[in-house]
């Protein structure tokens, strides 16, 4: 192949890049441009810009989303659940791929395995449903409560956060262990001082994937909360779908606020997430 003929397939591929990117970005565009527009506006022509940029519709957008009360609710609730998932699932693996050879262990794993395959609309009525008994038998306030949902997704995400930690324990060597506990070092202190700093890689992983799952989560939320002073963000966004109308200016201003933080903490992690997924696939 020539070099002329090399930087005719780059300028191709790049072409192709550029074109992928702007479908993938178009999305985006129409949320942004649109939360801008009256009404009007936008029911003749989606993709045109707005007359005036104005942020009336972000106002109105927040004052109907109890936005700071909705930010600040899915704020904990993905906090807590992503460092109770992260150190519980971290611990969990450790023992599991230390007694890999024990059969207890073995099938401890295969049931984190088998509860992956199981779709959660299948058993969100029986599992409502059966938090609503326990509460009424035992008054641990399960559902209508921020730690009820917490609970929830620390149950519902250990078990793909214990499968990935799980493969990358099995590739730090047992000697550091030996050596740890030759120094007088306890089980607790071997896996915080010499494990756990060797998940970064992987525990950057789970937090990106977990952090994502459970702002944007909208189903189970929905299941578990009533009361509108703890609705999380994709709760709040639901007030400008009526039965009858749907407010799509707000609504598309509404759909942007929320994804703000998530832009916001991606930029800040982008470093630790690529080196976490780069160094994670060498593992």
């Amino acid at each position: 192949m020539t070099k002329r003929q090399a930087n005719v397939f780059v300028w191709i591929g790049s072409l192709l890049v550029l074109l992928v990117s702007i479908v993938h970005l178009s999305p985006l565009y129409i949320l942004f441009t649109n939360s801008f527009k009256t009404r009007e506006e936008l029911y003749n022509n989606v993709l045109s810009l707005p007359s005036k940029f104005s942020f009336q519709y972000y106002q109105v957008a927040m004052e109907r989303m109890n936005f700071w009360t909705s930010l600040l609710n899915s704020i904990v609730i993905t906090v807590v659940s992503t460092i109770l998932i992260i150190v519980l699932s971290a611990m969990t693996a450790w023992v599991l791929a230390r007694n890999e050879s024990r059969p207890w262990a073995k099938w401890i794993f295969m049931i984190f395995i088998a509860t992956m395959l199981i779709p959660f609309q299948t058993i969100m009525m029986p599992l409502i449903q059966f938090f609503g008994n326990v509460q009424e038998v035992t008054g641990i306030p399960f559902l209508n409560t921020r730690g009820g949902l917490i609970f929830m997704y620390v149950g519902f995400g250990t078990a793909m956060s214990v499968f990935l930690y799980h493969g990358f324990i099995k590739s730090i060597p047992f000697s550091l262990e030996e050596a740890a506990y030759l120094d007088g070092a306890s089980k607790w202190t071997v896996f915080w001082r010499v494990i756990f700093p060797m998940l970064k890689p992987i525990t950057n992983t789970v937090v990106i994937l977990n952090v994502i799952w459970i702002w944007n989560d909208y189903l189970l939320p929905s299941l578990v909360l009533a009361d509108e002073h703890l609705r999380t963000i994709p709760l709040s966004t639901f007030s400008f779908f009526g039965q009858f109308t749907i407010q799509w200016n707000l609504a598309m201003a509404g759909l942007l606020l929320t994804i703000i933080p998530v832009i916001v903490f991606y930029a800040f992690a982008q470093r630790n997430i690529i080196r976490g997924v780069a160094e994670g696939a060498v593992k």
